[in-house]
């Protein structure tokens, strides 16, 4: 059935577009035209847009589903679930599962999972490593043949210099970016939150700064070496930043993500050694944030992820030590730029759309490219700006409720999705 949203903002850098306009779907799922007071056809439903963005549907290339293995934290039903409430029309799923997706088979089997319980479109990374262990070369072209569309030992940096660089070896052969976990785990060491003040205040140990930074630009060598396009996944460091921006100014081809949790949050926010405040690479800085912020906005970062990591309530309950690093994301990202970027006037509308739309998909460049021009997949987020959100457990579709934003009162929320021409989200209610 064709679907007119109509009088929303539709707003698509890539298309050049900025206007208050209809759009009007097509019965194959595709984008059928883009004008001005464009009439339903027969048997049509219309959506009333008015005082809504209309934008390229959103994707996080960094969600932890955690199917197989661990579905009593999530599966790819609630994941996508989540995934949809929070605006987004597609994931990418991480391969640190149990087993790890480190051939092909477990690539096609999460692939049939998907095709019968996902209500976005799910896109897998492959391991680099066998088991993620940092010992030997995965099935890089098996895994390829299966779908995958990068490789990650996300969760864990791999240490072995030489391993990644004939990874990214291999990853280039197949047009396929590398994604890095950057960690050097001898300088992390048992760290559980930044080195700094906030550390020795609460008398934990710390991660520093340099823990991340020496494989940042380890990795951003090793990219300049092979010409393997290298993607760095949760920058939290200002020098982490400076190292993407040197490299993209010699011409490497790297991109890099933030997520909100870096973004929004500082070192001291983990003063109440609340669990869910704890994430890996932990929270910084001020200045760190703010450094992360400058990326963002002058293109050095090039898209905000989530790093959804979902965990059950009993993991998280432990002593701060003990408890596993991480927090959702997926349906609080969209609310918390909002929030914090648009109405408070940092960003554009343009920009969100650069962030969790266009750019994500430049950095694993194995992701179709979409826009909201005739032809396109109509693969659509609309979202209200002036809707509130109350994040309280209620408000999840994920398995998991270890928010780090729990209690926040945010601005602007997703109330339709739509992933190929069909509703998995309408009036901001997930679609089974």
């Amino acid at each position: 059935m064709p679907l007119l949203l109509k009088g929303g903002r539709l707003v698509d850098p890539s298309a050049g577009l900025d206007a208050v306009l209809d759009l009007l779907v097509g019965d194959d799922g595709t984008i059928a035209k883009v004008g001005e007071e464009l009439k339903a056809p027969a048997k049509a439903e219309v959506v009333e847009c008015g005082g809504k963005v209309v934008l390229p549907g959103l994707v996080d290339i960094h969600t932890h589903v955690r199917e197989p293995g661990r579905e009593d934290e999530e599966t790819v039903a609630s994941a996508t679930r989540a995934a949809a409430h929070g605006g987004y029309t597609a994931i990418c799923a991480m391969p640190n599962t149990t087993p790890v997706a480190d051939e092909g088979a477990a690539i096609a089997s999460l692939a049939r999972i998907v095709e019968r319980d996902a209500i976005v479109r799910v896109h897998p990374l492959g391991a680099i490593s066998v088991g993620q262990k940092g010992e030997a070369l995965a099935e890089m072209g098996d895994m390829i043949a299966a779908g995958a569309i990068a490789f990650s030992d996300d969760g864990r940096g791999v240490q072995d210099a030489g391993l990644m660089r004939r990874a990214m070896d291999y990853a280039k052969l197949f047009g396929a970016p590398v994604v890095s976990h950057c960690e050097v785990e001898s300088l992390a060491g048992n760290g559980v939150v930044n080195e700094g003040v906030v550390s020795t205040r609460l008398g934990l140990p710390g991660i520093p700064a340099a823990a991340e930074e020496v494989m940042v630009a380890r990795d951003i060598a090793l990219a300049e070496l092979t010409r393997c396009p290298l993607h760095l996944a949760h920058l939290s460091t200002a020098g982490s930043v400076e190292l993407v921006r040197a490299a993209k100014a010699r011409g490497v081809p790297v991109t890099a993500e933030v997520t909100p949790h870096h973004l929004f949050l500082t070192e001291d926010d983990v003063i109440t050694y609340d669990t869910d405040m704890k994430m890996n690479p932990p929270l910084r800085t001020r200045e760190d944030a703010a450094a992360l912020l400058a990326g963002l906005l002058d293109g050095t970062i090039d898209a905000i992820a989530t790093d959804h990591a979902p965990h059950a309530p009993q993991e998280k309950e432990l002593e701060f030590e003990l408890a596993p690093f991480g927090t959702t994301g997926l349906e609080t990202a969209l609310p918390l730029v909002v929030t914090n970027l648009v109405e408070r006037g940092k960003a554009g509308w343009a920009d969100v759309a650069r962030w969790m739309s266009i750019g994500p998909r430049a950095c694993l460049s194995r992701i179709a490219p979409i826009s909201l021009a005739a032809g396109s997949p109509a693969d659509v987020t609309v979202v209200d700006p002036e809707a509130r959100v109350t994040v309280g457990k209620e408000w999840f579709e994920s398995r998991s409720k270890n928010s780090a934003f729990t209690g926040a009162k945010l601005l602007g929320k997703a109330t339709e999705v739509l992933v190929g021409g069909s509703f998995a989200l309408r009036h901001g209610k997930v679609v089974a």
